[in-house]
């Protein structure tokens, strides 16, 4: 495969500075560009003095338009569910279809939980869903107004 001849063309390609693929189809007949890397790390040839690619012309690409990000439409928190005993639901009572937002001090007596109905695929309901479930740079934005 490696004949004598392909040697020396492999090398004068290499240091005109082809890429290994574009030697690969110039010499064709089954040589891959895989082979090419082979044959040219056996050989020891050093690096190549100048790219193809950098004489390529560059085609300017289009102006990046920057993202407008429009605020979310406040949250608007709804009171939470009272059952028909006028409790609100806790621990003891809380269902699969019910929003498991917390409301209060775990350790108190008045602790409950929201109730409503929760968001599809969500244990929240969309208010506390969406409060629960910020982008990573408004969570950053909203500690920084809290801390002032």
């Amino acid at each position: 495969m490696w004949t004598d001849e392909r040697v020396d063309q492999l090398k004068s390609l290499w240091t005109e500075g082809l890429s290994a693929s574009q030697i690969a189809r110039v010499l064709g007949a089954g040589v891959t560009r895989n082979a090419v890397i082979g044959k040219v790390h056996r050989l020891g040839l050093a690096g190549r003095a100048v790219s193809v690619r950098s004489d390529r012309s560059r085609v300017p690409s289009a102006p990046r338009m920057p993202r407008i990000h429009l605020p979310e439409p406040p949250v608007i928190e709804e009171e939470p569910v009272t059952l028909e005993d006028g409790s609100f639901v806790n621990v003891m009572t809380i269902g699969d279809r019910m929003c498991r937002w917390p409301i209060g001090d775990p350790s108190a007596e008045e602790f409950h939980f929201c109730g409503r109905n929760p968001k599809s695929g969500s244990p929240y309901c969309e208010a506390h869903a969406r409060k629960a479930y910020q982008p990573h740079q408004l969570r950053r934005d909203h500690k920084r107004r809290m801390a002032s």
